[in-house]
């Protein structure tokens, strides 16, 4: 099907130009929205009309007439109908959409991946400092930005996962003296106890280990405690050393591992922020008022200028993402996404525009943001605030150990991200249709299941299901399913360019919707052998396409699950 959807949609932009020369109008089909109106909808005619100055409907007549002398209608299309105001229900031909099931089968896991190209993503993604835990706003971040990236290398790119951090401001300052009260035999509630110090018994773990002068060894770092109470910088470099240990255990318990880290602290000592500063004044962008060096993002969509330099002599947080995001642009990455806390909205006008007054030939709109709302978690009813090792809130392994990475990985890309999410973990743990990652992962199993049967009792050969009749498969719930399959590449497309993985999500339920009406309606198991072959064909294909999207987010594909095992011995 995708070949016929292909080959249509190039007859379909030939007939475009023969009845209008020249319009800059893109080839597209889209879904109707209701089955029974056809396969595609084409609302072409209605947008060249307004061009034309001419009837939608009539126009859409011409239209018809053209498509229907192309080869590719001849094909592949059954009927053309006009509808409404201009609209064009296309039904396609049994054997167009029959052909997605052997499509699929001989792509395997790349079906629906692009080849290859030279395009460079980067995406910048949890990049928290070495403070504390990561709690359930780093694990929207994660599981938002490990999507990404493999969506965008479903479509060919290179792409590398980036982890920004602060090693050497108040943030990490805090942590080393926070450490050093423990190891002095302080704790949160006494007397002396700093008010802005960190209290979670993290901290406590990090001293005991300090004093023992453990080793700790991070992805990026490693530490050797001196055990030394008066060595407050030797402190901090171990704690955060141990931090991004215990944050690096965290993401592999996530699954993700990160490309890169970066370090805020390289940005001083490179001498790139003031190279950066300097290239925005020469550019006639900043002016001095109240002793402070001040930036026109006023020039840039901002609502008012920005403090660059402060009057006494320190920058503002958003100069060093300028001289970051310069150094981004400078290593070869042209597209570049941010996944950041909603919080961080009012600093993409300046960020953004300071980069355009750099004169490096930035392109505008550099880097994309995908802002995400935080989380609500739900526990028996209640919301959860605090876990008791990070002190004031829950944390990404909470929700791992309450649940599974699975179940933590769907849940939280199964909302658009600037909604707001609230994570039950009741939830996550039913084992039926009203847990999503659930009813996803047990359809996948389910099908497994019925070919591991058919293999079994029916002496069936998985490497012939190739030379399947597919032209047997003529039920309508298996047409519905076979179309929902064959949207799958269209799906990733779109997810891609609009930055959205919740689509694979809202697609997996779909697909796996198609799947269960399609299994409660037909019988595979047990029919004439070349039909049982051919519907065992189809649900390979099902479960091809599950297994590919599920991998898009990071989730497994299990291949048992015990009540898909009961449910199909009873009735496949």
């Amino acid at each position: 099907m995708i070949q016929a959807k292909q080959e249509l949609l190039a007859a379909l932009g030939e007939a475009i130009q023969e009845l209008n020369p020249g319009a800059d109008l893109a080839a597209a089909f889209e879904s109707p929205k209701q089955a029974s109106h056809g396969d595609f909808a084409c609302t072409v005619a209605m947008q060249m009309a307004k061009a034309l100055k001419t009837n939608p409907r009539a126009l859409a007549e011409q239209l018809i007439a053209a498509l229907q002398a192309k080869p590719a209608f001849q094909r592949w299309v059954e009927g053309l109908e006009i509808a409404g105001p201009g609209f064009i229900n296309i039904r396609l031909k049994p054997a167009a959409k029959q052909a997605v099931v052997a499509e699929v089968l001989g792509a395997g896991a790349a079906f629906g991946t692009q080849q290859a190209n030279d395009t460079h993503v980067m995406v910048e993604f949890v990049s928290a400092n070495p403070t504390g835990p990561l709690h359930v706003g780093h694990a929207r971040q994660a599981a938002l930005g490990d999507s990404i990236c493999h969506l965008f290398e479903t479509q060919g790119c290179q792409v590398t996962r980036e982890f920004y951090y602060n090693d050497a401001g108040v943030q990490i300052a805090t942590l080393g003296s926070s450490t050093q009260n423990r190891l002095k035999g302080l704790k949160p509630g006494d007397a002396g106890w700093p008010e802005a110090a960190y209290n979670g018994d993290y901290i406590q773990d990090i001293a005991d280990d300090f004093l023992a002068r453990k080793t700790v060894k991070a992805d990026d770092r490693e530490f050797t405690a001196s055990g030394d109470v008066n060595d407050l910088d030797g402190i901090r470099q171990f704690a955060v050393a141990y931090l991004r240990h215990e944050q690096d255990l965290d993401l592999q318990a996530f699954g993700l591992k990160f490309d890169n880290y970066f370090l805020e602290s390289s940005v001083y000592a490179g001498g790139q922020l003031e190279k950066a500063v300097e290239r925005m004044i020469a550019a006639g962008k900043t002016y001095e008022e109240g002793g402070a060096l001040w930036f026109k993002s006023t020039d840039y969509g901002d609502d008012k200028d920005r403090v660059m330099r402060k009057s006494e002599g320190g920058f503002t947080y958003f100069v060093p993402d300028v001289a970051y995001h310069v150094n981004k642009f400078q290593r070869g990455y042209t597209k570049c996404i941010n996944i950041q806390g909603t919080d961080h909205h009012g600093t993409i006008a300046r960020v953004r525009g300071g980069l355009q007054a750099q004169g490096l030939g930035i392109p505008q709109g550099f880097p994309d943001y995908v802002l995400h709302k935080m989380v609500t978690v739900m526990k028996g009813g209640e919301e959860v605030k605090i876990s008791k090792r990070a002190g004031s809130y829950v944390t990404l392994r909470d929700l791992i150990d309450w649940t599974s990475r699975d179940a933590v990985r769907f849940f939280l890309i199964s909302r658009k991200a600037d909604t707001e999410f609230i994570f039950d973990v009741d939830l996550a743990l039913q084992q039926n249709d009203e847990n999503p990652v659930f009813y996803v992962q047990y359809a996948h199993a389910r099908i497994c299941s019925i070919i591991r049967r058919w293999v079994d009792e029916e002496s069936g050969d998985e490497a012939a299901l190739n030379g399947a009749d597919l032209a047997l498969l003529t039920a309508p719930t298996e047409a519905a399913l076979m179309l929902k399959v064959a949207d799958y590449p269209r799906m990733l497309s779109s997810a891609a360019a609009g930055l959205a993985p919740h689509d694979v999500a809202f697609y997996l339920r779909d697909l796996a919707g198609a799947f269960h009406s399609y299994y409660a309606a037909e019988r595979v198991l047990g029919q004439a052998a070349e039909l049982t072959r051919a519907r065992v064909a189809l649900l390979a294909a099902t479960r091809q396409v599950l297994r590919n999207a599920l991998t898009v987010l990071g989730v497994s594909a299990p291949e048992a699950m015990s009540r898909g095992e009961q449910a199909t011995t009873e009735s496949a």
